[in-house]
């Protein structure tokens, strides 16, 4: 029996607020955890991932697990801590816990070309929108943040504006990758 108007707005951010608070309350410190740290870019982050097979009560399409991901960010002392709750369709032999957290930690690195696209190029108040335009633009734009990045660049803008003012550097940047 699916929720019934889940596709309305109000229902459902009660089905997601009443499904997370269910979520919570499962016993996640009885299952077993991998945890990772990663201290670069100046900041310290600890990530633990429980899995376990998905509740019959979790009336979701295709749920086969649920994860808890728990992410712990320490930034000069200042410790912040998010859980997040993940319903994958595929069961735990398919996605092991460790796979499902690199897939998840993946997911970042396209939300930050997104970002890049966003801040770097404003690419949401461009006013090309008909035909395959729009299409062409963002493959020309993650080409160009694709070779910087081969290059070496970390810092987009910063790498743009230094290409921007001889134009043999575009030129030879194109060659070289």
């Amino acid at each position: 029996m699916g929720y019934p108007g889940a596709r309305q707005s109000r229902f459902a951010v009660y089905f997601t607020r009443t499904l997370r608070r269910a979520l919570k309350n499962l016993p996640w410190k009885d299952v077993p955890a991998i945890t990772t740290v990663d201290a670069t870019h100046g900041r310290r982050v600890r990530r633990t991932i429980r899995a376990v097979q998905a509740p019959d009560w979790v009336d979701v399409p295709g749920a086969a697990q649920i994860a808890q991901v728990r992410r712990t960010r320490t930034i000069k002392g200042d410790k912040r801590t998010e859980v997040v709750y993940v319903i994958c369709s595929l069961g735990m032999t398919d996605a092991p816990a460790a796979n499902v957290a690199a897939w998840i930690q993946g997911h970042w690195a396209i939300e930050s070309m997104h970002w890049v696209r966003d801040m770097v190029f404003d690419e949401e108040r461009h006013q090309l929108r008909t035909g395959s335009g729009p299409q062409i633009m963002a493959t020309l734009r993650n080409t160009a943040v694709n070779l910087l990045r081969l290059a070496g660049h970390t810092r987009i803008a910063a790498a743009l504006r230094h290409h921007g003012r001889d134009s043999a550097r575009p030129v030879d940047l194109i060659l070289t990758a």
